[in-house]
Parts: C-alpha cells; sequence; structure tokens
C-alpha cells in the first residue's frame, strides 16, 4: 500500500530522469493526471498518455532532454506537503521557487494550478511540490 501517491509520481519521474530514461510509466490518478498536464504545458516533458487497463490506468510520460547537451528539462522536483504535515498557503503568502524561473504546484479550490495562476486568481491552497 503506498501512504503517499504523489511523493511516488515525484519520485519515478525523478529517477527516470537520472537514468536518462525517455519514457516513464505511472499508475494513473486524478490528481496525477493533473499534474502531467502542468508539466506538459509549462515545458517540462515532451508529452504524455493516459491509458486505460482493467485497474486504475497509467500515465506514459515522455521526458524531454536537450538534443545537444542531454541534460533534462527536470532538474529538480520536491515534495512540500506529505501526509504527515501538510503546507498550505493563502494567496499572499505563496512561495517563489529559484525566483520565478520554477515552478510551485498547488491544490485549490480552483483546481490544480501553478503558483502564478493562483496569483493571477488570488487564491492560496495546498503546495504539492516544488520543480525546477
Amino acid at each position: 500500500m503506498l501512504t503517499d501517491p504523489i511523493a511516488d509520481y515525484l519520485t519515478r519521474i525523478r529517477n527516470a530522469v537520472k537514468a536518462s530514461h525517455r519514457v516513464v510509466e505511472i499508475p494513473a490518478s486524478n490528481l496525477k493526471k493533473a499534474i502531467t498536464k502542468i508539466l506538459f504545458e509549462k515545458g517540462y516533458i515532451l508529452n504524455y498518455k493516459f491509458e486505460d487497463d482493467d485497474k486504475q490506468g497509467i500515465i506514459k510520460i515522455a521526458l524531454k532532454f536537450h538534443p545537444v547537451t542531454k541534460l533534462p528539462a527536470i532538474s529538480t522536483l520536491q515534495r512540500v506537503s506529505r501526509p504527515g504535515l501538510r503546507k498550505y498557503s493563502d494567496a499572499n503568502s505563496l512561495p517563489r521557487v529559484l525566483n520565478g524561473l520554477g515552478i510551485a504546484i498547488l491544490s485549490t479550490s480552483m483546481g490544480v494550478i501553478t503558483d502564478k495562476e493562483a496569483r493571477k486568481l488570488k487564491v492560496g491552497g495546498e503546495v504539492l511540490c516544488y520543480i525546477s
């Protein structure tokens, strides 16, 4: 039994990036699908595909690497809020990752969004992770 599926999601991506894999498969959930869409929109991954199997489904993520230097687009993935210690932030004190170069992903009443979108909408929520 997995106690923290988001940490497992981030760890699978982190391990695949370090091993220079092109594709990583992750068990699906609605929250993981929302985070995957944000990673694709912000340019951290090359592509993604949601596949249905008889159980919960699979997310296939194509990782993005620089064509010449072979450096990954994702350098750090850090879990912030965890089951044992939840981290919440209001609209006025949203975190900035690398002075705005990275993103923080939040779970809000408006859905799963980035810190920049949360500032525009003036909503706070649970800070899930930092990505840069």
